[in-house]
């Protein structure tokens, strides 16, 4: 610490907050394009009352039960770029096409910081854009994945 007209001033670097529009998607390790947003990174798990029979009090234990992980959706403008929708119709024709998807949350100098892994994910829903003839909006596409596991690598 160092002090300056009878104040004291911390020297330790700033640590700001990550910017949440700053981020991509990799699907098995290839980077698709720009996502206006990404929601749904979200575990969580079941606990379970367990109690024998020779617990001398009245409390239930609580035990780690089930993981649940809440489906990921995406959002993008619509470009040439028809490859979800491959992907979709790989799932629907009874295609088994699960992908490694990731999202990487990246620094103001574009640069990752944080990336949040899903496992064995597949397009449950797929939304084309609304249209109106009166609008200026960009037509955005939305995808819903279903996965089973999410883990956080910094």
């Amino acid at each position: 610490m160092a002090t300056a007209t009878g104040l004291t001033i911390a020297t330790a670097t700033r640590r700001d907050p990550y910017r949440s529009f700053n981020f991509q998607l990799e699907i098995d390790g290839i980077p698709l394009g720009a996502f206006s947003e990404a929601s749904g990174l979200t575990a969580e798990g079941d606990a379970v009352d367990y109690r024998e029979g020779t617990d001398k009090q009245n409390n239930a234990r609580k035990l780690v039960g089930l993981r649940k992980y809440t489906n990921i959706t995406l959002k993008r403008g619509y470009t040439q770029d028809n490859s979800l929708w491959r992907w979709y119709a790989n799932i629907m024709n009874g295609v088994a096409d699960r992908r490694s998807v990731t999202i990487v949350l990246m620094n103001e100098a574009h640069e990752p910081v944080m990336r949040w892994h899903a496992e064995c994910a597949w397009i449950n829903k797929i939304e084309g854009p609304g249209l109106k003839a009166s609008g200026n909006d960009v037509a955005l596409e939305s995808v819903e994945l279903v996965h089973e596991g999410l883990t956080l690598e910094m």
